[in-house]
């Protein structure tokens, strides 16, 4: 009988494991890229909505109120594009990123399960474990893509940078190689507890909700849902905090919203924001950011369950035809 969590870690090879994340990373950014660049543009929205003083210091800055009231400003001011701005670096990052985590994940629980051997974590705290440390490593890995597609969404009408190559090119001249890390810290300490909580929630619901008769024919998508939903909420504050900070640099007064302030580390950015716009200030794009947060999982999910099954029975069928 296999432990809770047992399914998604041992199965399939490593070369299925990589295919099945960097697919299902691939499918899931496509679809919910245009709430992404909405949660971006209000993530990086400084001003008070309800101090009309304020607006003297938006510098030319649109203002965002709300998911449906941003869509539809960008849809204006940049056509439809606009809500697609900063796909080829973030479809480059979620495929890495979706091939390095599901790996990671897998590597990391199995070391686990060989130094622990008759004495077994708790299927939780396995989970936790692994998913934090696969959390860590595709997030390091892959930042300097997750920076590009932030300052690619955060462009207005002003072209700030016209290619990725010239937006390399520019970090590179201008900021050097730390330029690409900027807000790295929020950024790990964010995806440590998202993943671990997310993986042992997603683990702890998978199979009892698989027995019931969800959409698509189980519950890896509802349970994805759930555990990205409760996640997403808890760590909020440092992804906001990580977006804040990948703008920064010469090219800050250049973006859709030209008021942005000067931050400088995680907990000062932390206090500064608390500071000038209140504690709801840190939870800016919340709402869009779980309407993201649930569809990303779910489609993640449900397509790396089904593509590492696609290939398991492919491999099955081709040893069958050999024998």
């Amino acid at each position: 009988m296999s432990r809770s969590g047992e399914h998604l870690k041992d199965e399939g090879s490593k070369s299925q494991v990589v295919i099945a994340g960097a697919g299902a990373g691939l499918i899931a950014r496509f679809f919910i890229a245009p709430l992404d660049v909405v949660k971006i543009r209000l993530q990086l929205q400084t001003h008070s909505l309800s101090d009309p003083l304020t607006h003297r210091d938006l510098h030319g800055s649109p203002i965002y109120k709300g998911t449906l009231p941003t869509i539809k400003h960008i849809l204006k001011e940049e056509g439809i594009t606009g809500l697609w701005k900063g796909n080829v670096p973030a479809e480059l990052m979620y495929v890495s990123y979706g091939a390095i985590q599901f790996t990671a994940y897998r590597s990391v629980t199995v070391a686990l399960q060989s130094a622990f051997g008759e004495r077994k974590l708790p299927a939780a705290i396995e989970s936790f474990i692994a998913g934090a440390s696969a959390g860590a490593i595709a997030t390091a890995a892959t930042y300097p893509l997750d920076l590009l597609r932030t300052r690619f969404a955060a462009q207005g009408t002003e072209k700030v940078y016209t290619s990725l190559f010239s937006s390399i090119r520019d970090i590179s001249r201008n900021e050097g190689p730390r330029g690409f890390f900027q807000g790295l810290g929020a950024g790990v300490g964010q995806i440590i507890p998202y993943m671990g909580i997310f993986f042992a929630t997603y683990e702890t619901l998978r199979l009892p909700l698989g027995t019931l008769q969800m959409p698509f024919g189980s519950g890896d998508a509802t349970a994805g849902i759930m555990a990205s939903v409760i996640a997403k909420t808890g760590v909020f504050p440092l992804d906001l905090i990580r977006k804040r900070l990948q703008v920064q640099g010469p090219t800050r007064s250049r973006y859709v919203h030209k008021n942005i302030p000067v931050y400088k580390g995680v907990f000062k950015t932390m206090f500064d924001i608390r500071r000038r716009e209140g504690i709801r200030g840190l939870y800016r794009g919340l709402t869009v950011s779980l309407f993201k947060a649930a569809p990303t999982s779910a489609i993640t999910m449900w397509t790396y369950e089904r593509v590492l099954r696609l290939l398991i029975d492919m491999e099955a069928r081709k040893k069958t035809a050999k024998d």
